[in-house]
């Protein structure tokens, strides 16, 4: 019986299961006047392409008629111009509405995506490979171009028109319509062969394009320690055998194709091969006017190209289940609990109250109780792997507490907005990125509406300015993807500027000083110091020497609060600290 209601169960979700096209065509609803214009020009252009077709039946059916008269020949020449002048300008003008309409849909979709993954946990963004996630915002929402700029148009207009074309055969000679459509049905089945497994297929190349989507931006992003090694893109295992996969899926999907495709392009088009004999015989038998048998094997050629052109899009409405799929995977993701309006706060007071935190089914947080009051510095200290940096995190509201609560100001993080909760807290990380900017516009990023002499006056108070000056164009010096033109010091010095032009009332810093050498030490230390003037500072400690005069120490250890205090009252109350203390001052005395 369970396993029948779990039958049940799921074949309810399947019907629930929005439907993909009609997903996507209300992603573009926005542009439905733009698209129902661009199949109407497509009807029209259709229509006008087939036109010379019957002016050639015409034209030759006045021979055997022995119609001397040229102007006729003439005036069915210009009508089968007029058509196709028709097809060249509609099909000009379709194509043209339907683009622009759907870049704007793209367009659309990919701000969608990239504002989800602001509303996201961040557990969600660093679990998905970058490379997915790239994969998905830049080609998968690209490959919808086809369906909705091509398929909604011209497919439409390729399938209305060759229809069209069948219900006039038939009023000519209805024998003569049947005879040029035995093809069809054969081709058909040609392309149902092809068409067999298609989803298994596009899904096995998707899943292998992800692979090597993702392994090519980690072998990016690792090439040096690939070329300190010696590797080469051949020889490093992963990648070589990511891009292998993925050639593999398409040349073992095209075998599986192959036979009937052929088939299908040598068949379907072969009408004349049923027309020309029977025509014959019908005419021969005199119940068939030559005229007609004419037109008829002139019209049995059109019918194919349009309909040609429309199977051509199968492979782009196939696909675009997985496509959107992928899509609203992202989109549907559960979003972190944000309020609507702002909360109204009583100072910067922080209070976790048995804060539990679980990555996936494994807890990782345990029931935390902590307070730190406003204008002094917390220390999270703790062995590797302890939670601290998690702990911070739920603070920043990068992730939601999966239970119990986060508070700052007497409000809940899930009581404020998200621009809210941003504005009260900076975070400065031990390992900050940057983007493919100036110096200028990632300093700016702190406060985008600041003015250049605000983040010069930053900048200077920072101590950055004089390093940007040295560079090779000062502050608009482009600063490379990730900042890979700067040193680690100088890209944490500018996420301090960043930091400071922010001007939020609790920082939060992840060793500021981890990648600065000892001579601008004292220069990070100082600007530190501006930084967190009168504001609540967290720190999340490696270096416990230089944190002993925080106002309180916070010892974290497999998930809980060990102990807490000052830094001398720790040394006589927890050992853990104690043990570490002693340990990080051997190993600087080794150093």
């Amino acid at each position: 019986m369970d396993a029948e209601n779990a039958t049940c169960a799921g074949d309810a979700e399947k019907q629930q299961k929005p439907n993909p096209v009609a997903l996507l065509l209300s992603w573009s609803e926005e542009k439905k006047g733009w698209y129902v214009a661009s199949v109407l020009l497509a009807v029209i252009g259709v229509a006008g392409s087939i036109v010379p077709y019957f002016a050639v039946g015409q034209m030759i059916s006045g021979v055997l008629a022995q119609t001397k008269d040229f102007s006729f020949y003439l005036g069915w020449c210009a009508v089968a111009g007029v058509g196709y002048l028709l097809y060249i300008v509609c099909h000009h003008a379709s194509t043209t509405i339907s683009h622009k309409a759907t870049f704007a849909t793209i367009s659309k979709v990919r701000r969608r995506l990239a504002d989800k993954l602001t509303r996201v946990p961040m557990g969600y963004v660093l679990d998905t490979p970058s490379g997915k996630i790239k994969n998905i915002m830049v080609e998968k929402v690209d490959s919808i171009e086809t369906t909705l700029a091509h398929v909604v148009p011209e497919m439409t207009s390729n399938l209305l028109v060759p229809v069209a074309v069948i219900v006039f055969m038939f009023t000519l000679d209805w024998r003569m319509a049947l005879v040029g459509l035995i093809t069809l049905p054969i081709g058909f089945i040609c392309y149902m062969g092809m068409m067999r497994d298609y989803e298994s297929w596009y899904e096995k190349t998707v899943r292998a394009g992800e692979e090597m989507s993702s392994a090519s931006v980690e072998y990016v992003g690792g090439i040096e320690v690939i070329k300190a090694f010696g590797q080469s893109a051949s020889s490093y295992e992963k990648f070589s055998n990511a891009v292998t996969r993925y050639a593999r899926s398409f040349i073992d999907w095209m075998h599986h194709c192959q036979i009937f495709q052929d088939g299908g392009l040598a068949i379907w088009p072969a009408t004349l091969v049923t027309v020309l004999p029977v025509g014959c015989f019908f005419v021969m038998e005199g119940t068939l006017d030559p005229a007609t048998f004419v037109m008829m094997a002139v019209l049995s050629l059109a019918i194919f190209p349009p309909l040609y052109a429309a199977m051509n899009f199968i492979d782009s409405l196939a696909q675009i289940g997985t496509v959107v799929e992928q899509i609203t995977d992202i989109l549907d993701v559960p979003e972190q609990r944000r309020a609507e309006t702002s909360a109204n706060l009583s100072g910067t007071r922080i209070e976790l109250s048995d804060v539990r935190f679980s990555y996936g089914r494994e807890e990782v947080v345990h029931g935390i109780d902590l307070a730190i009051e406003p204008a002094t510095v917390t220390a999270l200290v703790g062995p590797s792997g302890s939670g601290k940096s998690t702990l911070a995190r739920l603070i920043a509201g990068f992730w939601d507490a999966t239970s119990g609560t986060v508070r700052i100001g007497g409000a809940t993080v899930n009581d404020m907005t998200a621009d809210q909760l941003m504005d009260l807290v900076s975070f400065v990380e031990q390992d900050n990125y940057l983007f493919d900017d100036t110096v200028m516009e990632n300093i700016r990023m702190g406060h985008p509406g600041a003015s250049d002499e605000a983040v010069i006056e930053v900048a200077k108070q920072s101590g950055c300015y004089e390093f940007i000056m040295g560079l090779e164009n000062g502050f608009d010096t482009v600063v490379g993807g990730s900042g890979g033109h700067l040193s680690g010091g100088e890209r944490q010095r500018i996420a301090i500027a960043r930091a400071m032009l922010k001007d939020a009332p609790i920082v939060i810093l992840d060793e500021a000083t981890a990648y600065t050498d000892p001579e601008n030490e004292a220069v990070i230390e100082a600007a530190v110091g501006k930084l967190v003037a009168d504001k609540t500072l967290i720190v999340i400690a490696h270096r416990l020497s230089t944190i002993t005069d925080a106002d309180k120490i916070v010892v974290v250890s497999n998930g809980g609060i060990e102990a807490e205090g000052t830094h001398g009252e720790l040394l006589e109350t927890c050992p853990l600290y104690a043990q570490m203390y002693e340990a990080h001052i051997d190993a600087k005395d080794a150093a």
